[in-house]
């Protein structure tokens, strides 16, 4: 032994990213219906009804559109049950044009407005930020 402390090995970085990606859908997909809630609570109290229907309205689209394709994700990667691509992809198409008619009824038909529809589509985008934020601020500090 020559006195020098045994090198220490660095760890998987595979591992490090599984995880952290873990951290994220798990927090997103949380993080969802907690702003969605406080979207569509702010919206009830400082807007009008098809305001906060719009809110409503896009922020459950996007969050259970979220919620489906997590899922399919983690049964096509998932072994022993490994999907082709082309399913998965299949599958994302048919949630996107059945989300686009939901968007479509809701506009044509007056039901929301179309600002809150907007509005509450972005509920997964802030999400997404807000972990990334928490991410990066773990990293740093």
């Amino acid at each position: 032994m020559s006195g020098e402390a045994p090198e220490r090995q660095a760890p998987s970085e595979s591992g490090d990213s599984v995880e952290v990606q873990r951290r994220i859908v798990t927090f997103v997909t949380r993080a969802n219906w907690v702003i969605l809630a406080g979207a569509t609570l702010g919206a009830a109290l400082f807007a009008p009804l098809r305001f906060t229907l719009g809110v409503f309205g896009g922020g459950v689209l996007v969050t259970v559109n979220f919620h489906l394709l997590a899922r399919t994700l983690r049964k096509a990667l998932t072994p022993p049950h490994l999907a082709s691509h082309s399913i998965v992809l299949a599958k994302y198409y048919v949630r996107f044009l059945i989300s686009g008619f939901i968007i479509f009824v809701l506009i044509a038909g007056g039901f929301v407005d179309p600002l809150g529809l907007v509005a509450g589509l972005s509920v997964v985008v802030v999400s997404i930020i807000l972990a990334t934020m928490r991410e990066v601020k773990k990293i740093l500090f």
